[in-house]
């Protein structure tokens, strides 16, 4: 046999004996097929949520649980993505495969990760994944099932497509089913995948018109991670766009996604409250449109698609008020043109504070960064885009989103130590002359990296375009917060007792959890039931993400455009499910197995 057959055939036999095991709910028969510290991850397939179970005796445990009512089968190689190969995650050798299977309800795929047996048993799992891909009788209306338009195009005397788009956009005699907040990647994602579960779903936006919310950001903007790994749902961006999308390249984007995509889409929309019934199952929620008139609806769902940041943080600072100049947030600073020969003074060091310190350096400002606490400073090629190689193996899209998800949150850690290890070797002539320069560097927990970092707290990190060189050559001034004894009409005093003149303050000193977001528009009482929201906690999951919370009929997405697009796929499955009536008992599947095996999972909540 060739080398791909062999690892097919350690594969297929590796499943059979999984399938056999399982279907018996053995688990004396399942034990031998796992390592001792393996991981596994089940994406909506046999729990309806997202969680992940480690150690091989919980894992078969809830394995077995889960089989008997999910009753998973017909485990098979898949065939028509990329075949069983040897790689190396997390540092590990390990025989990498992608499979298919179905469900009662559902037909899913997975990815198995093999290592060889200490004992010389023969390949045991090392992590496995199973997810969701679609559920039975409700496929996504697309390719070959794609609708036919016989409603507008065989009917003269009906209403034509127009027409029909019309009076579903306006939503004159009906509610939607869902209720989307945010028209960024994430609500755009979720919408189109919730269509074509034909799951009526309507986003609704402050911004007046769709895209603003990227097009209004600062003039200079563009994405900081490449175009490969970007594309949305449905339809990628064409292959002439360049490596890195300038922000209003992307915000026509979205005006054209929304149109091709038939998303019900109000614009100039403000959430301004909502609450839930809970003995009807749907909230009552308050709209105010951009004419200044209010609709009352009452759909069975909220998906809050605002972003992993919620309102700005505008820190006291007890002597700012002292300054004459302005003072401005970084979600209010636009463009550069205006503060040309002036002087200015931005606080903090992440990726919006150093890009507007470039603006203004750019734009003809005299410029001092100050920083608040160590930075973790990355350029932003090649050192940024490690994280991404996958996308440039060779794999399809779909293939390298699924190879993302089969990643647990020990590898990844793993995975992105070493990445940081390798990003300070490539950067270290540029780390070393920012130390020079008195700037404090950070490298993550534990040394995970930016990706943790923006995990954990969604910014904290630089990826440098400029900004740093700038830093280095003392063409940007340094300061350091604790430097600095008070601020005066005309700038900050430092403890020296040297002044620093300034025309300009700009407050880059980020946002505030969702939570509080939630707590403005649904009330503290939801915030405080719901709880923490983005980063982790006790699990292994992201708290109360792309999974349903403790709050019933309210959702959660957020992220970079990669993650939108594979999460809003496992979020618009579990709507799906819940207005078919597949949903189990809000408490997590995990949990109640947990108790039942004596071993520790985590909780719906979380993913």
């Amino acid at each position: 046999m060739s080398g791909s057959e062999d690892l097919q055939a350690i594969v297929t036999t590796w499943l059979g004996r999984f399938e056999t095991a399982l279907a018996g709910g053995d688990v004396s028969g399942l034990r031998p097929l796992f390592q001792d510290d393996s991981h596994w991850r089940d994406v909506v397939a046999l729990t309806w949520t997202i969680d992940t179970v480690s150690g091989g005796d919980a894992l078969v445990k809830a394995l077995a649980s889960f089989a008997t009512q999910a009753r998973p089968s017909r485990f098979a190689v898949d065939r028509q993505r990329t075949a069983p190969r040897r790689v190396r995650r997390a540092g590990t050798e390990t025989i990498e495969a992608i499979f298919r299977f179905e469900t009662a309800l559902g037909r899913g795929s997975g990815i198995v990760r093999l290592t060889d047996d200490a004992a010389g048993g023969g390949p045991r799992a090392w992590t496995l994944l199973t997810a969701l891909d679609e559920i039975k009788g409700h496929e996504e209306h697309v390719g070959k099932s794609r609708p036919r338009g016989e409603a507008y195009s065989r009917d003269f005397r009906g209403p034509n497509w127009l027409d029909l788009r019309k009076a579903a956009m306006a939503y004159e005699d009906h509610d939607p089913a869902v209720l989307v907040v945010g028209g960024g990647q994430a609500g755009l994602a979720t919408a189109a995948r919730l269509s074509q579960l034909q799951v009526d779903t309507l986003i609704v936006d402050r911004w007046p018109h769709i895209g603003d919310n990227w097009r209004h950001r600062y003039h200079a903007l563009t994405l900081h991670n490449q175009v490969q790994v970007n594309h949305m749902p449905y339809m990628p961006f064409p292959p002439t766009w360049p490596t890195y999308i300038p922000k209003d390249k992307l915000a026509g984007w979205f005006e054209a996604y929304v149109e091709a995509l038939e998303l019900n889409y109000w614009p100039g929309t403000e959430f301004e409250a909502g609450h839930y019934d809970e003995q009807e199952g749907r909230w009552s929620v308050t709209l105010r449109r951009a004419d200044g008139s209010r609709r009352t609806m009452h759909p069975r769902h909220i998906v809050m698609a605002t972003g992993a940041s919620g309102l700005p943080i505008v820190p006291d600072i007890p002597t700012l008020g002292a300054f004459r100049g302005t003072v401005l947030h970084s979600g209010e600073y636009h463009d550069s043109a205006a503060w040309k020969g002036k002087k200015a003074l931005v606080i903090g060091t992440g990726s919006s504070g150093h890009d507007i310190a470039q603006d203004l350096h750019s734009g003809g400002a005299e410029v001092t960064i100050v920083q608040r606490s160590p930075t973790l400073i990355v350029n932003v090629e090649p050192s940024a885009q490690l994280p991404y190689a996958l996308y440039d193996e060779g794999p399809s899209l779909e293939d390298c989103d699924l190879i993302t998800v089969a990643t647990p949150l020990a590898l990844s850690r793993r995975t992105h130590q070493l990445l940081t290890e390798q990003a300070k070797n490539l950067d270290r002539k540029l780390l070393d002359g920012l130390e020079c320069r008195g700037f404090r560097l950070d490298f993550g927990e534990d040394g995970t990296g930016w990706q943790f970092k923006y995990l954990t707290r969604g910014g904290g990190y630089y990826f440098n375009v400029g900004c740093s060189d700038l830093i280095v050559e003392g063409k940007i001034g340094l300061l350091q917060y604790a430097d600095i004894d008070a601020f005066v009409a005309d700038g900050a005093r430092l403890k020296s007792g040297a002044a620093v003149a300034a025309d300009l303050v700009v407050l880059a000193t980020g946002y505030r959890g969702q939570e509080a977001l939630v707590g403005k528009l649904l009330g503290e009482d939801v915030a405080a039931r719901v709880g923490p929201i983005w980063g982790f906690g006790d699990g292994q999951e992201l708290r109360n993400m792309f999974m349903r919370t403790p709050q019933p009929g309210l959702w959660f997405i957020a992220g970079s455009l990669a993650q939108c697009r594979i999460y809003s796929k496992y979020l618009a499955l579990q709507i799906k499910a819940s207005e078919l009536g597949l949903m189990p008992q809000a408490e997590s599947a995990l949990a109640s197995s947990s108790r039942a095996t004596g071993t520790k999972g985590s909780r719906s909540v979380m993913a």
